[in-house]
């Protein structure tokens, strides 16, 4: 009996704390993008240096170009992994030739927003974790507090207005890198006509199709910037509790980033149930 009430009251605070920490990272959220007004108006230049390091990166990352060429090589080998199994797969039965379809439903679809995703949560994510992290351990955070300086606008809100503002020309580049990509591989490597493969790509890249991917990839941005300055700025424990709230963030938001496709995908392509290949 002592037992088993000893093993309830555990399951009991484990809920309890569970629903306590669901309470404080829906407050934090709120209270991110409730600034972000203040931090647009009263903040422009910071927020302005935020974009320009997220998306080109800063010291010896920006040799390399940052956020941009990682993100634009990640979404290249993505979109020929596209053109080499639905080349194979397709000519398996014999429509090899619809290669080009499968480039624009694909990669429109779900390659490249789930790419850029993880790109972005590994980079951009991973590194405004380590810097607020290490803001919050050295009591930066705190003396600008001290100094009258909000530290939520300031810190917070910039970064997750900054990651939403660069995600645009970001993942411009991914859908076109996955784009050249798939077409490369599929002209060049397979020998696939040139003719054949643009007609059927051009034929089946709906418009609205790439507007809600845009829209999709700012969804995951803005969830991949909440979740990772929400860890960074409560970080604790000294520098190896800057790398577990970096590692924990990282994983948040990649679950995050595959929750987002799914709800949108089923919101958008959920009800169709037919794929017409013919007029």
């Amino acid at each position: 009996m002592t037992t088993r009430f000893v093993e309830t009251r555990r399951n009991l605070r484990r809920t309890l704390n569970w629903w306590d920490g669901l309470g404080r990272r829906t407050k934090f959220y709120l209270e991110a993008v409730a600034h972000v007004g203040r931090a647009v108006g009263r903040y422009r230049k910071e927020t302005l240096r935020l974009v320009a390091e997220i998306s080109m990166g800063t010291g010896a990352l920006a040799v390399i170009g940052g956020t941009v060429v990682i993100m634009g090589f990640l979404t290249l080998f993505a979109g020929a992994t596209v053109a080499v199994q639905g080349f194979s797969s397709l000519g398996d039965i014999g429509i090899e030739s619809l290669t080009g379809f499968l480039s624009a439903y694909v990669n429109v679809r779900v390659v490249a927003p789930v790419t850029a995703g993880v790109g972005l949560a590994a980079t951009i994510g991973a590194g405004t974790t380590a810097q607020l992290g290490a803001m919050r351990i050295s009591e930066e955070i705190d003396a600008l507090e001290v100094m009258s300086v909000p530290s939520m606008p300031y810190l917070v809100t910039t970064r997750v207005v900054a990651g939403m503002i660069a995600i645009v020309p970001l993942y411009a580049l991914a859908v076109a890198a996955a784009f050249f990509a798939s077409r490369v591989a599929t002209v060049y490597i397979f020998g696939q006509s040139a003719g054949v493969y643009d007609h059927y790509f051009r034929t089946f890249l709906i418009p609205s199709d790439v507007l809600w991917s845009f829209v999709q990839a700012m969804a995951m941005a803005l969830v991949v910037m909440l979740i990772h300055t929400y860890y960074g700025y409560n970080a604790a424990g000294g520098p190896a509790g800057v790398g577990s709230a970096t590692g924990r963030a990282v994983r948040s938001s990649l679950v995050g980033v595959v929750t987002v496709t799914l709800l949108i995908s089923l919101a958008l392509y959920g009800s169709a149930r037919q794929l017409h290949l013919a007029g």
